[in-house]
């Protein structure tokens, strides 16, 4: 099921609700510059195990609305918190990848986890976003051949092999985006820190990263467990940054089992 949420005067974001009659809810917060689609991995399998799973686009991103104007850290929380409230959650799971779990991890502290019972990090893109250089030349090539930026990001995403189909149907979910919110949260990335912001996650936490991530160095998660009380990093050796679908029966089975599935357990979960 399909709609949209009025986040302020004028923008609305996407909502995918899957399964909404599950038993407990999974809020996804997809990464730069992709969408909900990027979790379809997860959607095809979670809510037959009784989770409610709630994809969303985030401002500038997706089918949501495309403002120029909005992106940073904390109107991007302020967003989430409205369709928090819009869609009465409580006691739910926040799992943000990338950027998502970097706009996960400013929502947690700006509004004291609201409604969050549990928070998974997917490779998230903290404290540091981008390194300045990087954030640079990735905006320079936005500006100027904005598809040909995408696809470099797809080719450094995976570490497992991924067909070209695959690659192609990946980028078009980058390309989705407007080319100033891709820039907007490009310099967002560049510029914003969110050191402070992780001791202030009072929440049983999961850390999933893959050793191999070029977008997100592992030693970011690393950093994260050190800062992050009640946390728990989970390595994925076979993964880079697309840990989701490169490991997904293992990725599946991690958080399913974190958000309270107790027969993920039988599937392995290490």
């Amino acid at each position: 099921m399909g709609f949209f949420v009025r986040v302020e005067e004028g923008v609305r974001w996407y909502v995918e609700d899957v399964n909404p009659k599950g038993s407990r809810a999974l809020l996804f917060l997809h990464g730069w510059p992709l969408s909900h689609r990027q979790f379809e991995y997860q959607f095809n399998v979670l809510p037959g195990w009784g989770f409610r799973c709630i994809g969303v686009d985030w401002r500038g991103f997706g089918q949501a609305d495309k403002p120029f104007h909005g992106y940073h850290f904390d109107r991007l929380a302020d967003d989430l918190r409205a369709v928090v409230d819009a869609l009465e959650l409580r006691d739910f799971t926040l799992a943000g990848h990338s950027t998502g779990g970097a706009i996960a991890i400013r929502y947690m502290s700006r509004h004291s986890g609201h409604g969050v019972s549990r928070l998974a990090l997917i490779a998230a893109a903290a404290p540091v976003g981008l390194a300045r250089e990087t954030a640079d030349r990735l905006l320079m090539e936005t500006l100027n051949d904005r598809p040909h930026m995408m696809r470099g990001i797809t080719e450094t995403f995976f570490f497992q092999f991924a067909t070209p189909a695959f690659m192609d149907w990946f980028s078009r979910i980058g390309l989705e985006a407007a080319g100033w919110s891709t820039a907007a949260v490009l310099r967002m990335l560049r510029d914003e820190r969110l050191d402070a912001d992780l001791p202030q996650i009072r929440v049983p936490t999961l850390i999933l990263h893959g050793v191999h991530d070029r977008v997100v160095p592992f030693s970011q998660a690393l950093a994260q467990h050190r800062a992050i009380r009640h946390s728990q990093l989970v390595p994925f050796m076979h993964s880079g940054h697309g840990l989701f679908w490169e490991e997904r029966d293992r990725f599946n089975a991690e958080l399913a089992f974190f958000a309270g599935w107790q027969g993920a357990g039988s599937l392995g979960a290490g």
